[in-house]
């Protein structure tokens, strides 16, 4: 396999296309960008940010690369690569981004599955800078930027495949950046994910929604694999971490935050729908 980093950037101010010069992007009309000594780019300007240090925190990357290093989410990851490379030709050259990549786990874990033939081009994005450091300094071979998804900074038409895994879609930027064939990878919790652990801190749960959403305009759904196992947290670390880890650590009372971090020990169960979505228009 050959596994390289995709360079075919934009520029995230007007969208012409970026060179590397040495340790900085440039675009035709001057705008430059400097490549942190840790490896990575950062194109998210000033006026697109909501907050002055958008996305997870420095302790949350931290939390959630505890957890994935622990092993706790790698059938998870495992299934993750095959949907990515299923239907691929042995010798396909693949171009792939993670939108939404936090510390670059499942990029790696897929560049890890690739066959020998495959050549993937890597392409990891991010709006918190904390996640893109640390996926830069675990593994330098992808290219690794800080951006967002509603204004990816590649060019149209130039991706095999987009992830975005628990994460932020926005169709009509996928859309614009996959070429026709190619696939989006969605990875969604299912009714049952992490039920234990929100039945200790929310009074109530509310119903399953377990109605199938639509393909959104210009996809077709190619397939859809449920992921299911049980996983046991051993120690109130691993609790604590996954916690940090899901949108439960804002969206829960401080009684119920309470109520989990108690437990020294914790089965729950893990509950994934993985959705295929070919880009056909």
């Amino acid at each position: 396999m050959k596994i390289s980093g995709f360079d075919s950037l934009v520029c995230p101010l007007d969208g012409d296309p970026l060179q590397r010069d040495g340790a900085t992007w440039r675009c035709p009309a001057g705008h430059s960008f400097d490549i942190a000594r840790q490896g990575y780019v950062h194109l998210l300007p000033v006026q697109n940010k909501r907050s002055r240090d958008p996305g997870d925190s420095r302790e949350m990357v931290a939390a959630r690369a505890r957890f994935l290093a622990a092993g706790f989410y790698q059938p998870l990851a495992a299934a993750v690569a095959r949907a990515a490379l299923a239907d691929l030709p042995a010798d396909a050259s693949v171009s792939c981004l993670d939108a939404g990549c936090g510390e670059g786990y499942y990029l790696r874990q897929l560049a890890a599955a690739a066959g020998f033939g495959h050549s993937l081009a890597l392409l990891g994005l991010d709006i918190s800078k904390w996640a893109v450091l640390a996926a830069a300094r675990a593994d330098s071979r992808p290219c690794w930027v800080v951006g967002s998804n509603a204004r990816l900074p590649v060019p149209a038409q130039s991706l095999d495949r987009v992830l975005c895994l628990f994460g932020f879609p926005v169709y009509p930027e996928f859309a614009r950046v996959l070429k026709r064939g190619g696939e989006l990878l969605l990875a969604d919790p299912g009714p049952s994910h992490l039920r234990e652990m929100r039945e200790l801190i929310y009074p109530t749960l509310k119903p399953a929604d377990n109605d199938a959403a639509a393909a959104p305009e210009g996809f077709t759904q190619v397939a859809v694999e449920t992921v299911t196992y049980p996983m046991l947290l051993g120690d109130n670390q691993a609790i604590a971490d996954l916690l940090a880890m899901t949108p439960h650590l804002y969206r829960a009372s401080a009684a119920g935050r309470e109520r989990l971090l108690a437990h020294s020990r914790l089965a729950v169960t893990v509950d994934v729908r993985l959705t295929r979505l070919r880009y056909m228009a």
